[in-house]
């Protein structure tokens, strides 16, 4: 499957390919490309129908397993051979799903969706489908809604801890290239489909899971304990952010893929055990 990924790329370093969660585009990471540029060859995505992607064949659902697809051969045409990734929301899942096929070298995620039950689930693309549902009449206002900090922290308390920390301009193109997005509607109902599991399948990969304290799209105190449970040899962290946690402290999101990059790095150093004579 060949598809047109439009990405950002910055930075000197191993590769690190960082995938947004549904609606978002690669500049939501922004703050902390900034602080991990000195460190890594950052490839930031804006995965296919977001952003400046073009989405994927009309032929193909776009399901978690399809985007996992699509990043696989977007890693084989830039010659990226198994890179640090990390992924936020849907991003998340994707980078949990790709370390499944042994195609990263670490996966940090970040509120990673799949984590639910059918309720939590469902709870979740609701509250996505009022952003793609916005009428068009009203976009304008609630785009001048954005830019003041009354209006920043009405529009984006469920997903940011700190919704006033993230630039008027960023929560108006955050916006404005939701409502664009061609993929929005269809990759919230693909989510259906969706739910982790067969967890021993990531065991061969560095894995740490992030969580926002304040996320109330995927609430914390319900999804995060699923994970620990599902996932007991990962690392797993709580972060004084919401959902979206970029803006919120992007110092503890750059620390997070620093410490999973040097756990990937300790694990191939490793001498092979011993198999006896």
């Amino acid at each position: 499957m060949s598809v047109s990924i439009n990405y950002h790329r910055q930075g000197e370093g191993p590769p690190l390919v960082l995938l947004h969660g549904v609606g978002h585009h690669w500049q939501a990471w922004r703050p902390v490309i900034d602080l991990l540029a000195a460190e890594f060859d950052i490839v930031a995505c804006d995965s296919p129908g977001f952003g400046r992607s073009a989405p994927l064949p009309t032929s193909i659902e776009p399901t978690i397993p399809a985007y996992v697809d699509a990043f696989e051969w977007f890693f084989a045409e830039l010659g990226l051979e198994r890179p640090h990734t990390a992924g936020h929301s849907m991003g998340g899942a994707i980078a949990l799903e790709l370390a499944r096929r042994r195609a990263i070298r670490s996966a940090s995620a970040f509120s990673p969706a799949g984590f639910w039950t059918a309720a939590e689930r469902r709870f979740s693309q609701l509250s996505l489908q009022v952003l793609g549902g916005m009428p068009t009449s009203a976009r304008p206002a609630v785009a001048r809604l954005a830019r003041t900090h009354a209006g920043r922290l009405a529009l984006f308390g469920q997903t940011f801890g700190h919704p006033t920390r993230m630039p008027a301009e960023e929560a108006v193109s955050t916006l404005t290239d939701a409502w664009a997005s061609p993929a929005l509607e269809a990759v919230v109902n693909a989510l259906r489909h969706y739910r982790f599991g067969e967890p021993e399948q990531l065991r061969s990969t560095p894995v740490t899971i992030a969580w926002g304290v304040r996320d109330w799209l995927l609430p914390y105190r319900l999804q995060a304990p699923r994970a620990r449970a599902m996932l007991p040899w990962a690392t797993h962290l709580a972060l004084g952010a919401g959902h979206v946690p970029f803006y919120d402290d992007p110092a503890a999101v750059a620390e997070v893929i620093r410490g999973c990059a040097r756990s990937a790095v300790a694990a191939g150093r490793r001498p092979a055990p011993s198999r006896g004579p």
